[in-house]
């Protein structure tokens, strides 16, 4: 079952497959260096509310699989990750420095990433569910629309025949049955003209 993560406007979710190694390769990341790298960037990842998926510190390289937040570029995420642990490093092993590190440059300056999410087969299917729904949707209002028609002239019709009858045992109050016969339908249109409205924009 797909895990998906929420933020105060946004739920998403984003998992990457990232693979880095240090500069010119070098198979140092092992015993307490591999075991200072690993808590580090635990570290740094519960700082930026990084999730850690899946993490595999080999000799000269890192697998790791991190779901990112979306308000954190994967660029803006690497420079953090190995900029910090390379800082961290040269001041709990000096001697990193020295050999086979000459400077302040632990890692190799670029990485691999790939974007794990829904295949694409989820997406098409949940694209073409989308665009059913959506013209289900636009559909409904052309068929309540004739129904509110007819019963608003339904409506008409059975106030001007109630006004009719009411004029005809009382004519002497022609003023009030005619503004029965105006406003009964008036207040009658309002109401509906309403609820077509609310059912075109829903």
């Amino acid at each position: 079952m797909i895990k998906w993560k929420k933020l105060s406007h946004i739920i998403y979710q984003y998992k990457y497959h990232i693979v880095w190694c240090p500069k010119y390769r070098y198979k140092i990341m092992k015993g307490v260096v591999a075991e200072f790298v690993e808590q580090t960037l635990r570290m740094l990842c519960e700082w930026k509310d990084i999730e850690i998926l899946e993490m595999n510190i080999k000799e000269d390289h890192i697998h790791r699989i991190l779901s990112i937040p979306p308000r954190l570029s994967i660029s803006s995420v690497m420079g953090m990750l190995k900029g910090k642990t390379a800082i961290k490093l040269f001041k709990s092993f000096p001697t990193l420095k020295k050999k086979p590190y000459w400077g302040n440059h632990f890692w190799s300056r670029g990485y691999c990433v790939s974007s794990i999410g829904l295949d694409e087969t989820k997406i098409r299917k949940y694209v073409k569910y989308q665009e059913e729904k959506e013209k289900k949707r636009r559909e409904q209002p052309a068929r309540i629309l004739p129904l509110l028609e007819a019963l608003k002239a339904t409506c008409l019709a059975g106030a001007l025949f109630t006004a009719s009858g009411i004029l005809f045992m009382y004519p002497d109050h022609l003023l009030s049955v005619l503004g029965i016969g105006i406003l009964v339908p008036f207040f009658f249109f309002k109401k509906y003209e309403g609820k077509k409205l609310e059912a075109v924009v829903r």
